[in-house]
Formats: structure tokens, sequence, C-alpha cells
């Protein structure tokens, strides 16, 4: 997990390691949270957007399976198809065959508030479970932050990025998103520091104090 400050409000900007990621997304409860979590974690989804999603915006293209993020009014948000994952996929079938949702209905049936507080509960047991502070800052904006911070390492075009992303000022975008990095980068560029190894320091060898005159005047 890395940590940052907002520039102008308290808290801290959150980015996931992978496996950290995967444990907030187990922490669903239902299929439901399972659904909301992917949807940010995985799609880049803000919380706004994610109860809005219907079975229908899933659909397939020449490109793969894409979801179909319509203009979000009151945020001026313009339209965009982010990727969708085959295992996301998977789910909302499940989940709208089980519940009997029909194709124009919320698959996330739920406030954006619901949402936000699904992603505290499972960052608060996370907390609790491990001792991270880091868990206290987690934000459902924070499952989007690391979603596009992982995309650009992974070697994605940052003009693509932003396309899937819904972000449109190239400045926001690059001093946002271009010049963070994700603890899997981190810990790549630490890897490099040969110092820092353990098998490094584990050869180091220990330099033992001189001995004083008084235990010397006593060697025979």
């Amino acid at each position: 997990m890395r940590l940052k400050p907002y520039p102008q409000r308290e808290g801290k900007r959150v980015w996931l390691s992978e496996d950290e990621l995967q444990a907030v997304i187990d922490e669903a409860e239902d299929n439901r949270q399972m659904i909301a979590f992917l949807l940010a974690g995985r799609c880049g989804l803000r919380r706004c957007e994610i109860v809005q999603v219907t079975p229908a915006d899933v659909v397939e293209t020449p490109t793969g399976t894409h979801l179909r993020v319509w203009e979000d009014v009151a945020k001026q948000e313009h339209y965009r198809e982010p990727p969708v994952p085959d295992q996301l996929a998977t789910y909302i079938d499940a989940h709208t065959d089980a519940a009997g949702i029909a194709p124009d209905e919320s698959i996330v049936d739920v406030t954006a508030k619901t949402v936000y507080r699904w992603v505290q509960r499972a960052a608060e047991r996370l907390h609790a479970e491990s001792g991270d502070r880091g868990w206290s800052f987690l934000d459902v904006h924070d499952l989007r932050r690391t979603w596009g911070t992982n995309l650009l390492e992974q070697g994605v075009l940052p003009s693509v990025v932003m396309d899937w992303g819904g972000w449109e000022d190239w400045e926001t975008f690059r001093r946002h998103y271009l010049g963070e990095f994700s603890p899997e980068a981190i810990r790549r560029e630490r890897g490099k520091v040969n110092y820092l190894e353990d098998d490094v320091a584990s050869e180091t060898e220990v330099i033992q104090p001189p001995a004083t005159t008084t235990e010397t005047n006593h060697v025979h």
C-alpha cells in the first residue's frame, strides 16, 4: 500500500497492490458488493457510476467485452467504454439471472453512499485484521486510482487510459497519474538497490569492537 497526502484537504490518497486490491474484493459480503468492488477496481468506475450500470451496458464488441458508461448530466462526464474482465462479466451474468434483473435495471441497486460505506466496512475489517492504519484512509475513489495507475504501468497508452477512464484534461491526468506509482513499481525499484536486499545484509561481515586495554592485558 502506498499513501500520499491530498494537496488541499485532510486524508491520504491510497494506491493498493494487486494483492491488497484482491483482498478488498474478497471482503465482499454478497454478489452486489462483489460487482461494485470489481466495477471500481477493475473498470475504474466512480461510485455514482457503479449504481447506474445495467446488464444491457455490458456489451461484446470486436475488441472484447466492454462496459458502456453513459454521460452523467450532473458532472458533465462523457460516454466511454472501459474493458470488462471475464471474472466481472461472469458475476454480472450470474447475479442478473439469480436476481431476475431486467436488462435496463440497475445491477447494484443501492445509493452511491451505500457503495462508499461498503468499501469503508471492508477497509475497517482489513485494518482490524492486519493492524495497518493505511486501510483507514481507503475510499471508493482509491480503487479507481489504483486501476488507472496499474493500466499505465502495464504499458497501456496514456491516451487510451484517459479514454477508458473518462479523463479529458491532459494536465490534470498527467499530474495525478503519470507522476504516480503503484506499490508494485516501488517494490521493483527498491529491488534495484543492492543494500536493501536481505541476502546482501545477511552476508555483511559484522565488525567486532576492539578489545579494551584491560581486556588485552589479561590475554596470555
